[in-house]
């Protein structure tokens, strides 16, 4: 009973200690973020940010396997003290977006833009690494840290992202016992984080449909074939299939965001081709919606006397699903991090690629609020203006690393 007591009061985590830690980091993790958003990478071209990564975990004496996934790292921190597996993860890529602030630490890279968030998710990360390696002797089990490349999207052709991470075997060895993640983002304000103990994030496929026409003189229609109408009653068609087709009680969104065709304003068109994206919460719900499509994008361009394609661009992400019973672990540790800021979230129709990890082990991904309205920080991900307030910093860093330290106290070491 003593010596149960004393392991079980060894492993407790030090708390005191890692909000005293990540204040005292706070000014490293906000000039890391803001070199990192200074210097955006696409997705599978994280070339610059992967290897500074992997500078910063050689340099905390972590066993660092790099590259991975392309442009990725993962590091594996062992404790002092026997205990589970427990993987934490950030994401690496920007998006292609111009940036339009005017802030100090503005993107350097014309057309490239950390419009989501992940350069505050790598910064928190590595201050969460570092954390960790201060406590080494007394952390009962293994941290890996993953440092994942093109969590947006791998470029067609590609294979990418946290899909790539596991099938190249980031959580295999270690075995990971289980994983923890975050986003930032303006749905909630600094100090606060949203959890679920079920959906969290939508599934996402991105799609494109070629609408064949005919080109012809614009006065002369009819000998012709146009694309344009044809493509403009799929668009009404397809929002048809959510309004109307699809169970009511069940959130699901289709957006087209891109449309082009033709060259000349006289000049009937000879194709038109759309993208979007489709989202859900319910598999079931994502499987009928893509089965309509399919449906109806032919339909529509037969009674018009041509033909159409639709084309899923890869295999997509599955809705972001909390594991029940690890939310329920998971939940008091933010609760002694953000107090009664630490609060049930509204699933966001956002999506994914995280829960590829659930191949190999439960997770828990959790929403760290960073919108400041006072400082003029409100915008949403993935525009032009996107910004965080960077006091949240350090409450990420808190956040990841009493997740990752909770869950080792109650872990038991893997199987061999």
């Amino acid at each position: 009973m003593i010596v149960a007591l004393g392991l079980l009061l060894a492993a407790a985590t030090p708390d005191a200690e890692i909000q005293a830690a990540a204040l005292a980091l706070k000014p490293s993790v906000v000039e890391l973020r803001r070199e990192l958003h200074r210097h955006p990478e696409l997705s599978n071209r994280e070339e610059r940010t992967g290897r500074l990564v992997a500078e910063k975990l050689r340099a905390l004496g972590l066993e660092v396997r790099y590259p991975i996934a392309r442009t990725g790292a993962v590091a594996i921190l062992r404790g002092g003290r026997p205990g589970g597996v427990v993987a934490l993860r950030a994401d690496l890529d920007g998006l292609p977006i111009q940036e339009a602030s005017d802030v100090a630490y503005r993107s350097e890279v014309p057309g490239v833009m950390h419009a989501c968030g992940h350069d505050a998710h790598t910064a928190i990360l590595l201050g969460a690494a570092e954390i960790l390696a201060s406590l080494k002797d007394r952390l009962p089990g293994t941290v890996v840290l993953l440092f994942q490349p093109a969590e947006e999207g791998a470029p067609e052709g590609e294979q990418g992202g946290a899909a790539l991470m596991v099938k190249e075997g980031a959580l295999d060895d270690p075995r990971v016992g289980a994983v923890f993640g975050l986003h930032v983002g303006s749905w909630a304000a600094t100090g606060q984080a949203g959890w679920t103990d079920g959906p969290i994030l939508a599934s996402s496929d991105t799609f494109t449909i070629e609408v064949q026409g005919r080109s012809v003189h614009g006065a002369q229609p009819h000998q012709g074939i146009d694309p344009i109408p044809v493509a403009a009653e799929i668009v009404q068609a397809l929002q048809l299939i959510v309004s109307r087709q699809i169970d009511t009680r069940r959130p699901r969104v289709l957006t087209i965001g891109r449309i082009e065709g033709g060259t000349r304003f006289n000049i009937i068109a000879d194709r038109v081709t759309m993208d979007g994206t489709v989202r859900a919460f319910d598999p079931a719900v994502r499987a009928e919606i893509k089965a309509r499509m399919a449906r109806t994008v032919e339909g529509v361009a037969e009674a018009h006397g041509t033909t159409a394609k639709l084309r899923f661009l890869d295999e997509g992400n599955a809705p972001t699903v909390n594991d029940a019973a690890l939310a329920r672990l998971a939940v008091p540790s933010l609760e002694r991090v953000f107090g009664p800021g630490a609060v049930r979230a509204e699933p966001q129709m956002v999506a994914e690629d995280f829960p590829h990890y659930g191949e190999k082990a439960p997770y828990f991904y959790f929403l760290l609020g960073t919108r400041n309205e006072a400082k003029g920080i409100a915008s949403i991900n993935h525009t032009d203006s996107f910004d965080i307030d960077e006091d949240a910093l350090p409450l990420g860093v808190r956040a990841l690393v009493t997740l990752a330290w909770d869950y080792l106290a109650r872990a038991r070491p893997p199987s061999p």
